[in-house]
């Protein structure tokens, strides 16, 4: 299993929001491109970029800082936030980013998603953003109307490999990971999942560790790891 610490981008920053809830900041870096070699320095073998600016604006607004932590660390990088047409995937891919993450665009483009996968295969990944089991889109303000499970049945039609599946009622806030939904998640539609949202402690990545043959292959760290609640070696180690 797989720990992705997070790096979260802001108006250039390194940032973490509660619940998604942009009035609901905490700026932990004017200079990501340092976390970023931090997390790689302490084991760190993936890391996940989120431009937040661009998840709003529905096209990347944090390109040039994104561009300075790909050539700061070796490991590669997934990226998600703004990224809703083939051409945004393409040139996102192009700048180094191993694999792109699709979050609104999947709810409210499903030929895109379908496209992506058929070019791309396991460069592509989706972010499920689901806030009491129905997916949300346009970071997070609004409904998508369709349940996760019911969206991953369909992604994975499309032979889409990888899902990061958030509990947006748990992001930010180090209350424990909703590893059932998760599991149910992966179980119910055969695709790898990577787990995000209320990592707190060592205890979350040993529970998650346990349903690894359901289908969770990963978990993201966020707060934890800013704030000390974790630590990224010790957490690396029990994934192990």
């Amino acid at each position: 299993m797989i720990i992705f610490p997070a790096i979260d981008l802001r108006d250039g920053k390194c940032v973490r929001l509660l619940r998604g809830d942009f009035a609901k900041e905490t700026i932990y870096s004017s200079a990501p491109e340092e976390v970023a070699l931090r997390w790689e320095r302490e084991g760190a073998e993936y890391l996940h970029v989120v431009d937040l600016d661009g998840a709003l604006a529905g096209k990347p607004k944090n390109t040039e800082v994104i561009k300075k932590i790909l050539s700061n660390v070796q490991i590669p990088i997934e990226l998600g936030g703004g990224i809703r047409t083939l051409e945004t995937i393409e040139n996102t891919l192009a700048l180094g980013v191993t694999r792109v993450i699709l979050g609104s665009a999947a709810v409210q483009n499903r030929d895109l998603v379908k496209e992506a996968c058929r070019l791309y295969g396991d460069r592509i990944a989706v972010g499920i953003d689901a806030k009491d089991g129905i997916a949300a889109v346009d970071g997070w303000g609004i409904s998508g109307g369709i349940s996760a499970v019911e969206l991953a049945k369909e992604l994975a039609s499309y032979g889409l490999k990888t899902i990061i599946y958030t509990d947006i009622a748990r992001d930010g806030t180090l209350s424990g990971v909703n590893i059932e939904a998760t599991a149910k998640l992966a179980a119910a539609s055969g695709i790898d999942v990577i787990a995000s949202g209320g990592v707190k402690s060592l205890e979350d990545i040993h529970a998650l560790k346990v349903r690894e043959e359901d289908g969770i292959i990963g978990v993201i760290a966020g707060k934890s790891i800013y704030e000390g609640t974790l630590s990224l070696p010790e957490a690396i180690a029990s994934a192990r």
